[in-house]
């Protein structure tokens, strides 16, 4: 099945509360898990980018597993902020620890720290030119930083796809049974990202399917003293 793009920011407020209230509690609290496997003994203890945090599901399950770390979450839809920031007031032991930004890929205002890890989750699926996401990993991320990102995978027909979300989302509101949709349309085979890392020199980085319908790419960003 060939890509069809979907529009980037979720900016309709309906939109942005019918996707916070969906159940993703099955893949979101895999999330922690896949990292822990893929980067086995680590535990984050500084600086984190979450790069599009939508409404914060995933960056809050990373800071509740991190205690040790601080989280910055960047989205470019202001309705999805909104809801994050809803999240974060009713977890007060988090509050000092996450912050959040709003910036639109690519941006010259993101945070700037000495990043140890840079995630990303179900953003990259979003992106009309997804060279956008991996620029900016590579722009701020510094050498030795760790890299995490996860995404859907296109499925191989459109007939797959209507079959995935009447398999796992056949409660759920028709707008969000449409996004998932669009969404699974819009993603990425593990071999277009592979030459997507190529082109933005990241080569290094693994791309590896995960379950399904997911695939992550992980790694050390190369330089003195990343060790790769």
């Amino acid at each position: 099945m060939k890509r069809v793009t979907e529009p980037e920011l979720m900016d309709d407020a309906e939109q942005a509360r019918a996707y916070h209230e969906a159940d993703f509690s099955v893949a979101h609290g895999e999330r922690v898990a896949i990292f822990r496997q893929m980067f086995p003994g680590l535990e984050p203890d500084g600086a984190v980018l979450d790069l599009g945090c939508g409404s914060g599901d995933v960056l809050l399950r990373f800071a509740r597993a991190f205690p040790r770390a601080r989280f910055t979450g960047v989205d470019g839809s202001q309705p999805m902020l909104d809801l994050a920031a809803g999240e974060l007031r009713r977890h007060a032991d988090l509050q000092r620890r996450v912050q959040l930004c709003r910036a639109i890929l690519p941006s010259s205002e993101l945070p700037q720290a000495d990043w140890q890890l840079v995630m990303s989750h179900s953003l990259l699926h979003q992106l009309h030119q997804p060279q956008v996401l991996w620029r900016t990993i590579r722009e701020a991320a510094p050498p030795g930083c760790k890299v995490f990102v996860a995404d859907l995978r296109r499925p191989a027909t459109a007939a797959d796809a209507a079959r995935i979300v009447a398999e796992r989302s056949a409660g759920e509101p028709d707008v969000l049974q449409q996004d998932f949709f669009n969404s699974l349309c819009a993603a990425f085979e593990p071999a277009e990202v592979c030459a997507q890392l190529d082109a933005a020199g990241l080569a290094h980085l693994c791309v590896e399917p995960v379950g399904d319908i997911h695939l992550v790419v992980y790694g050390t960003m190369a330089g003195a003293g990343s060790g790769v």
